[in-house]
């Protein structure tokens, strides 16, 4: 018996009735022998940590553009918060941990440079070339990335479960795993929690201008806060088939989301500041439309992303280009973005030689 047999034989006698086992996976796009030593959601998981795009979630905004300080969320962190949020969860509920994180460290794969502006504007950009059935999002992206952008253009290849965690952590459509589903609620309680950290740090507003009433019902410190969400889900989905929050924890947890809409992620300085991010990425995505031979040599050469046959896109009717020009923007971090808009539009000094 391999190692990795041996693990799912745990599974099958630790696990819940309810928890993917990874024995019961329905498999990848593209069957591949087992691995002696790994299970198949560890494997994704590894990929996942060793792919290019995770490593460029550091350098991409989570709320705060360029902060001036060492201890803000960035996207990297809020990833790896989501999963230590669902790991928790999944583990006392005894689902499984391993298929629950490879979900949390993918779902934001595909997320754009600047945050939630940079991906309303690439969602405007589809919709005013492709037509208003055309959509932008950043969830969908991240199974883009997984499945078709990553390793050249051949994708991870990773399971149908983590594909499915990552593409409906949000939007209208709902994990088909209970693994899937701990991670879509856990990246809103990941999101407000350390959203309202970062902006007391950054002086935006004190405490004592948060919802008191939700303070009571969920602490009034991040830890407790948390620490509250994730007693609150274990206890409403012990031998459940659902992953529940009761409907206090919840209510709570949207006022506090209504709370940063209005005082945070729509206030006029940070509104201010989305809208030259907008001028930039719409700028990039106009000039490499009109001059699409320095985009195919622009990304033939960056290590942002990869196209089997790149040299042939020349070659591609109008719509494909602008959906790859967008991949290729989506997959900037915010420095390559702002370096590559500067290189093209502003320009340099020079010294005139007497």
């Amino acid at each position: 018996m391999t190692i990795r047999e041996i693990f799912e034989e745990n599974e099958k006698k630790f696990l819940s009735k309810y928890a993917r086992l990874s024995s019961r996976s329905a498999g990848r796009e593209k069957a591949e022998p087992d691995c002696d030593i790994r299970t198949c959601f560890q494997r994704d998981r590894d990929r996942i940590i060793h792919c290019k795009s995770f490593r460029r979630l550091k350098h991409k905004t989570q709320v705060f553009f360029n902060p001036e300080g060492d201890h803000y969320r960035d996207r990297l962190t809020h990833t790896l918060e989501v999963s230590q949020i669902s790991r928790s969860i999944a583990k006392a509920l005894f689902l499984n941990e391993e298929l629950t994180e490879a979900i949390a460290l993918g779902h934001d794969l595909g997320h754009t440079p600047f945050g939630h502006a940079g991906e309303n504007i690439l969602d405007l950009i589809m919709k005013e070339h492709l037509g208003k059935e055309a959509r932008f999002l950043h969830n969908e992206q991240s199974a883009r990335v997984v499945r078709e952008i990553e390793k050249n253009g051949e994708g991870l290849n990773l399971t149908f479960e983590v594909i499915d965690g990552i593409r409906n952590h949000s939007g209208t459509n709902i994990p088909e795993t209970l693994e899937g589903r701990i991670v879509r609620i856990s990246d809103k309680i990941a999101y407000t929690n350390h959203d309202i950290d970062d902006a007391l740090r950054a002086g935006i507003f004190s405490t004592d201008d948060l919802p008191q009433e939700d303070l009571k019902v969920l602490g009034y410190s991040h830890r407790n806060r948390i620490n509250t969400f994730v007693l609150d889900i274990i206890k409403n989905s012990t031998d459940k088939n659902d992953i529940i929050i009761s409907e206090e924890a919840n209510n709570s947890l949207y006022s506090l989301r209504s709370f940063l809409f209005k005082n945070l992620y729509l206030r006029k300085p940070v509104k201010l500041e989305e809208r030259k991010t907008e001028k930039i990425l719409k700028e990039l995505f106009q000039f490499y439309l009109d001059n699409f031979d320095v985009f195919t040599a622009d990304s033939n050469l960056s290590s942002n992303i990869n196209y089997k046959n790149i040299n042939d896109l020349n070659l591609l009717e109008k719509n494909k280009k602008i959906i790859l020009i967008c991949d290729y923007i989506a997959n900037m971090t915010d420095r390559f973005a702002l370096n590559k808009f500067t290189e093209l539009f502003i320009p340099e000094k020079w010294e005139i030689i007497k």
